[in-house]
């Protein structure tokens, strides 16, 4: 039913679910697991040690510590799907609009589910529904599932 699953990650405890589901779900169909992650300078002060909401610097971050900030969001993923008894088929790290490298992810690798927080660490103004989750969700050509 689902042979391959893409992962939107954002290192929210939204995306942490969304990430434990889709390894549930992978366990149970037998599915690849392909990890997505768009850094964005909102997340990457996050992933470095800020406090959600607090800006560590006025700053943007280099691409150097935009990677390394990436990784470390991948590694903490790839220990829960570990835990989960699953594996990491493909990582995707690209700057950009989340959304739509959810989406370019999805059809490159021929993806049946995409997984999604419904919020993660978007803005302000997603609150209702995160920008990046509405957006996947409208523009996807396989099964979305959102998580809360």
């Amino acid at each position: 039913m689902f042979g391959k699953i893409v992962v939107g990650l954002d290192g929210s405890e939204q995306s942490e679910r969304a990430l434990r589901l889709a390894c549930d779900l992978a366990g149970k169909y037998g599915s690849d697991l392909h990890l997505v992650h768009t850094p964005q300078p909102h997340t990457v002060a996050f992933a470095m040690g800020a406090v959600s909401g607090y800006h560590m610097a006025t700053t943007m971050p280099s691409r150097e510590q935009v990677d390394q900030a990436g990784e470390k969001i991948f590694d903490a993923a790839r220990a829960i799907v570990k835990e989960m008894g699953q594996t990491v088929t493909q990582t995707h790290m690209q700057m950009g609009d989340p959304g739509d490298h959810i989406i370019a992810s999805a059809k490159e690798v021929g993806a049946d589910l995409i997984v999604t927080g419904r919020r993660g660490l978007g803005s302000v103004g997603s609150l209702l529904q995160g920008s990046t989750t509405q957006r996947v969700n409208h523009l996807a050509e396989c099964a979305c599932l959102s998580v809360i």
